[in-house]
């Protein structure tokens, strides 16, 4: 969800109107119906943009949301997936998956999140947290339809290769009329309010029905699109909270880096584990771009991921592999 130049930004609840119009696009990129960019940001009182004259040619790379210019850092951090990393096996333990209510104090209703349990889950033994974020159309439901996220985390704890966890699915979408209805673009500013939810009410109901772990560097926070802007938001903002954080493909949201990591030093010494990814025909790649020049730049430790994908569940479904994968684990495991 991002155009051309630096990152724009949720402020007082609000979106300005080039964040509108990139998040028109996000949407129109995930939108089966095929709904125009252009109808879309009617929708949400974007100006209509008049045709331009073409520019003079230029290396490009076509892609909604805006050119992509790659550089030599966007590449590949690991290999490709294997195959069947998203398929169900036979012949290994399953987790369960259940859709779960709670009372949310900052939105004032009963909200739903989709939580995944390991095999063998037991109330004898504690576990992390990941908390794993849908995008703009989406909802509780949107990795359970898209992602099969219960099938990645069973293949990865069958074969050693990720800690048994608990996964949580929530709705970031933080007011009364939580569905995305017929325009999702009208309930992006209740994404930028979720941390109230998500801190004050949906931490604290998983802590009490399940038996977790309820230290910092036990919980974990990643997202796709929309929501990998507010797991850099929130995540970032709440290093107290927080000690491993995910962005896959990150959108408009997105608070500009300085932003996300004001004191570098303080985020060196508190993260455990920051995962940046996109995919390089993602028109989005420069929000995520962004993210990684100014870590680099601070010298702030991170994973940049850039694989041959673009705005899809074919990236975030190979992100949620790779983070979860490296979280809940000392250095170098």
């Amino acid at each position: 969800m991002k155009m051309r130049l630096a990152p724009t930004h949720m402020k007082s609840g609000l979106l300005s109107t080039l964040s509108l119009v990139g998040l028109a696009a996000v949407l129109c990129a995930e939108d089966p119906a095929g709904t125009s960019k252009a109808s879309l940001a009617a929708q949400v009182g974007a100006p209509a943009v008049a045709p331009a004259a073409a520019p003079a040619p230029r290396p490009r790379r076509g892609g909604f949301g805006g050119p992509i210019e790659l550089g030599p850092d966007d590449k590949a951090a690991f290999p490709d997936v294997p195959a069947g990393f998203d398929q169900p096996r036979e012949g290994i333990a399953h987790g369960k998956l259940e859709m779960v209510e709670y009372d949310s104090k900052s939105v004032g209703t009963r909200r739903k999140a989709l939580v995944y349990t390991p095999p063998g889950y037991s109330a004898d033994r504690k576990y992390p947290v990941l908390y794993l974020l849908h995008g703009i159309g989406g909802d509780e439901e949107e990795w359970r339809r898209g992602g099969q996220p219960n099938v990645i985390l069973d293949n990865l704890i069958a074969d050693n290769k990720a800690v048994p966890m608990i996964l949580v699915m929530p709705n970031g979408r933080a007011q009364a009329d939580d569905r995305p209805g017929s325009n999702p673009m009208a309930t992006a500013p209740a994404f930028g309010v979720f941390d109230q939810d998500l801190l004050g009410s949906l931490i604290p109901f998983i802590q009490s029905r399940y038996s977790v772990k309820a230290d910092r560097e036990s919980r974990a926070l990643a997202g796709l699109s929309m929501g990998g802007g507010q797991s850099l938001n929130f995540g970032l903002g709440n290093l107290g909270t927080f000690a491993w954080v995910g962005g896959f493909s990150s959108a408009p949201n997105t608070k500009p880096a300085a932003e996300l990591v004001p004191d570098p030093e303080k985020a060196k010494a508190q993260l455990k584990l920051l995962y940046v990814s996109c995919g390089n025909k993602d028109g989005l790649i420069r929000i995520s771009q962004g993210v990684h020049s100014y870590l680099k730049e601070k010298g702030v430790p991170h994973v940049w991921h850039v694989d041959e994908h673009a705005h899809d569940f074919q990236h975030w479904k190979k992100g949620l592999f790779q983070f979860s994968q490296r979280i809940f684990k000392p250095a170098g495991n």
